[in-house]
């Protein structure tokens, strides 16, 4: 698998002011990727933008990392720095800098990065994270590429969420009530926002590959074209909101939720890796008989070993764990085969260049950010302790049981005692990820469900 750099529509320069009159840019929105990939920050007039890029004097409170999925604070383990909430430096990555078609004329999009005043990375930050696991591969003269597969559901607009989700109307002015895996005829129903989600994204200089219609009702599946890691993880989130706004510009919604519908398949996020010597190019997974290497073989056993351990950064939500289950159109194991899809971890078929690995647990609903640095940082791991893959799996893996955590509750246990990735990914992330997804389960934990009331109102 290896990298392709596609991204001519972005911003490549080195005069950004230059760039954004050529497209009438007024207004810049500075994208800062929160615990859950939610994009926080602020809308500049292009004039404060640019100013900001010279003078960094842009600025944003710390407590953006400490928000959870519902909008509250999450406060931290310090409370004293948690009211306090002092500022983080916001510093746009001009390379990420792009139009934004979606959100009206004259707009552009960029990702910044947050650092302390004295110029250290805030490593709470996701794509510092990211970025700390890319330079121990660094270390060792080595490139991760990555190829994320994002799947979700199109549905008609849910404005009480007390009721379940519904298809939305195709182009034949019916909603589709059975499944349509891959089916053309299908994929044509919704054409008209795949044109739009394709245009937005090529206005964007996001390059999407393939899109083909899944399991579920109204459900579809976009891969994006391999590289290197922050790009992509961006990519995924630049996805995400284009996709949103052009659902809704249709009388849609777009939703990334891992079990949306009860009934139906979940939505994932498969990821792609391999890795290929930094120098060279050359791919590290298989050699020039096309046989698996023992750098391979080490990666996947880390990954065996450690995914189950920090299944937060893949499932981060307590509706995640809802599309882990057995015969559910989702791996509830991590075993590995070639070519086996009922397997955690998969090998497509390939040579010596397209030898990677899928890992299928990851739901659409994770960070991009996160999934990408666990999985990257678990076979790291795997190759630093030479750890071994297990026997290769055969035939339907949905009959092997289970080492995943089946709650969120048993998941934040075991990735709080995980100490070799929690050493790694250090002590300010793990915190503050603990704190919000502690603060999300107590939140739903409270909440008394539908089923509850259906069956024990009035029989218990």
């Amino acid at each position: 698998m290896q990298d392709k750099n596609t991204n001519t529509a972005l911003f490549t320069g080195n005069d950004p002011k230059s760039w954004l009159a050529q497209h009438g840019i007024t207004e810049v929105e500075c994208l800062v990727p929160d615990m859950n990939g939610v994009l926080r920050g602020k809308a500049l007039p292009t004039a404060k933008f640019l100013k900001a890029l010279e003078d960094r004097a842009l600025y944003l409170p710390s407590s953006a990392f400490l928000v959870s999925i519902d909008g509250r604070y999450s406060g931290s383990i310090d409370e004293g720095f948690a009211y306090q909430d002092p500022d983080m430096r916001m510093v746009p990555d001009v390379s990420t800098l792009c139009l934004a078609p979606g959100g009206g004329v004259g707009k552009a999009y960029v990702f910044a990065d947050a650092f302390h005043m004295d110029g250290r990375p805030w490593m709470a930050s996701p794509r510092h994270v990211l970025r700390a696991v890319l330079d121990l591969y660094r270390q060792r003269g080595w490139r991760a590429v990555v190829a994320p597969e994002v799947e979700f559901y199109l549905t008609a607009p849910n404005p009480n969420p007390d009721q379940p989700l519904t298809a939305p109307v195709g182009a034949n002015g019916r909603a589709e009530g059975s499944q349509h895996p891959y089916d053309m005829v299908a994929l044509e129903e919704f054409e008209p926002v795949i044109r739009r989600v394709y245009d937005y994204a090529a206005a964007a200089g996001l390059p999407l590959d393939t899109l083909i219609h899944e399991s579920g009702t109204a459900q579809l599946e976009i891969n994006l074209l391999h590289g290197d890691a922050v790009p992509l993880a961006d990519q995924v989130l630049l996805f995400k909101r284009l996709t949103r706004q052009a659902a809704q510009q249709s009388g849609m919604h777009a939703t990334f939720m891992a079990k949306p519908i009860a009934a139906q398949a979940g939505s994932s996020m498969h990821l792609h890796m391999s890795v290929v010597d930094e120098k060279t190019g050359v791919a590290l997974f298989a050699g020039a008989d096309d046989a698996d290497t023992e750098m391979f073989g080490h990666f996947i056993g880390g990954l065996q070993k450690y995914v189950p351990e920090i299944m937060p950064l893949f499932a981060p939500n307590v509706n995640s764990f809802r599309r882990i289950r057995p015969n559910h159109s989702a791996p509830a194991n991590i075993e590995w085969s070639h070519d086996n899809r009922s397997c955690g971890l998969r090998v497509p078929a390939g040579g010596r260049a397209a030898r990677r690995v899928e890992n299928r647990l990851p739901g659409a609903d994770c960070n991009p950010y996160l999934a990408i640095a666990g999985s990257l940082l678990a076979g790291y791991l795997g190759v630093e302790q030479k750890l071994a893959r297990s026997a290769e799996a055969s035939g339907n893996a949905y009959k092997i049981k289970s080492t995943l955590p089946k709650t969120m509750e048993e998941a934040l246990d075991r990735f709080t005692a995980c100490e070799p990735v929690r050493a790694l990914l250090g002590e300010d992330f793990f915190q503050t990820y603990l704190r919000v997804k502690s603060v999300e389960l107590d939140l739903f934990q409270s909440v008394v469900t539908s089923w509850e009331r259906d069956h024990l109102l009035l029989k218990v």
